[in-house]
């Protein structure tokens, strides 16, 4: 890569680190939030919901807007937008606002994954290492982010951490904005018909219309596409039901396994102390690993069917894991397995959409896909709400079996009736 290219990874790196930084950064909050607002697990998960929900809805519309502005505009708003919706958050005098501000964050992240993707795939010529990076800064967002706002909060006021969080958005959005997007699209011209006089907007391709989605809409669904969707939205669901409430947890069953002593009972900052917070942050740590291995499986078979596979896996690992929590062991061994589990499904799904959908509609394909992940998927924060207050963490993973047992049926439909693309 050239220096210009080696910016553009940098910048999509960082924005994609921030955007999980935030996304999950919320289930620590969660752990604080119940107590401040004197709530239950249910409401906070439709709270939750409300902003999962718009992270996904919004990728539809964020790639419409990606194709009409072009992909660095977006991404600067994104983190605009993001840091602004923290900062509404660390002040939130209660639900009602709380609510407005997680809403505010799913609506401005929801374009970053049509943008980002977008930019690297017009200009990267290396584009499977550009990826390969853009990937590693997601998951360094996904496991850093939950562990720096744990580590802030033992000594600060979860308001403080909320507000501290923004602060890397002004540097990241400061290296983007001296970012010359034109200078590394050789198509440029060509792609955006308009001599390339985006003003670092990233290759737009021109006016979008309802018949040009349309159109690529019926040229999707026309190779089963909607089998694939199918599948990415059980996915997603198991993504979300799974990690919402996770650290809450984590934190009981530890609790009642290990008595950890690493803080001072008498601390000021022991009540904030939950060993749960950091088995969460290495759940999501060891999901690294999992991106790794679903990119090896996904150059060696059918990414379908080692999705069947996959999901059949954690099918069972759900239902090993209350079982699990009968000695510290297992139960650590079990969660980790689902972190790398989890996390092996993403490379994977993306290989799926790709293999199964023209290079001509492939942003919409990807508007689709994480309008199915964190758009439907999200609805897994309020059902894993709504079970743990009706029921137990046991009904939940009861549940959560069954969405993977769903996934698995899902990409087997995929392979037996939908139409390779590539």
């Amino acid at each position: 890569m050239d220096s210009a290219e080696r910016r553009i990874v940098a910048f999509t790196a960082g924005s994609h680190g921030l955007v999980h930084t935030y996304e999950l950064s919320i289930p620590i909050l969660l752990t604080v939030w119940i107590g401040e607002f004197s709530t239950t697990a249910a409401a906070l998960g439709l709270v939750v919901t409300v902003g999962y929900g718009l992270f996904g809805v919004g990728a539809l519309p964020g790639g419409i807007l990606v194709d009409r502005f072009g992909s660095k505009p977006l991404i600067l708003a994104c983190l605009a937008g993001m840091a602004g919706s923290f900062l509404l958050v660390s002040v939130a005098p209660n639900l009602l606002t709380l609510a407005v501000a997680i809403g505010a964050w799913g609506v401005t992240a929801s374009v970053y994954h049509p943008a980002g993707l977008s930019l690297l795939s017009k200009a990267v010529d290396q584009r499977g290492t550009a990826l390969g990076y853009h990937g590693i800064g997601g998951n360094l967002g996904i496991a850093l982010g939950p562990l720096a706002t744990a580590l802030l909060l033992l000594a600060f006021d979860w308001r403080i951490v909320a507000a501290a969080l923004t602060a890397p958005v002004v540097v990241v959005a400061a290296y983007g904005a001296t970012v010359d997007v034109d200078d590394a699209m050789p198509d440029t011209e060509e792609e955006s018909g308009d001599g390339g006089g985006n003003g670092g907007s990233g290759g737009t391709k021109g006016e979008v219309s309802v018949s040009t989605i349309a159109e690529d809409t019926r040229v999707l669904l026309a190779g089963g596409f909607l089998i694939v969707f199918a599948f990415v939205t059980f996915s997603g669901l198991y993504y979300r039901t799974f990690l919402t409430f996770l650290p809450d947890l984590l934190g009981d069953v530890l609790g009642g396994l290990i008595d950890v002593q690493l803080i001072d009972p008498e601390s000021p900052y022991a009540e904030e102390f939950d060993v749960g917070r950091y088995l969460y942050v290495a759940v999501l740590t060891v999901g690294v690993f999992g991106q790794y291995l679903g990119g090896r499986i996904a150059d060696r078979v059918p990414p379908e069917r080692g999705l069947m596979a996959l999901m059949g896996i954690l099918a069972v690992l759900a239902l090993l894991f209350v079982p699990a929590g009968r000695t510290t062991a297992t139960f650590v061994t079990a969660a980790l397995a689902l972190g790398v589990a989890l996390f092996t499904v993403q490379p994977l799904s993306q290989a799926t959409v790709a293999a199964y959908s023209p290079s001509e509609a492939r942003g919409i394909s990807f508007g689709y896909t994480y309008l199915g992940i964190f758009g439907v998927g999200s609805l897994g924060a309020a059902l894993a709400g709504a079970v743990l207050t009706r029921a137990g963490p046991r009904e939940l993973f009861l549940v959560l079996a069954g969405i993977a047992a769903l996934g698995a049926l899902s990409a087997a439909a995929v392979s037996r009736f939908a139409t390779r693309r590539d």
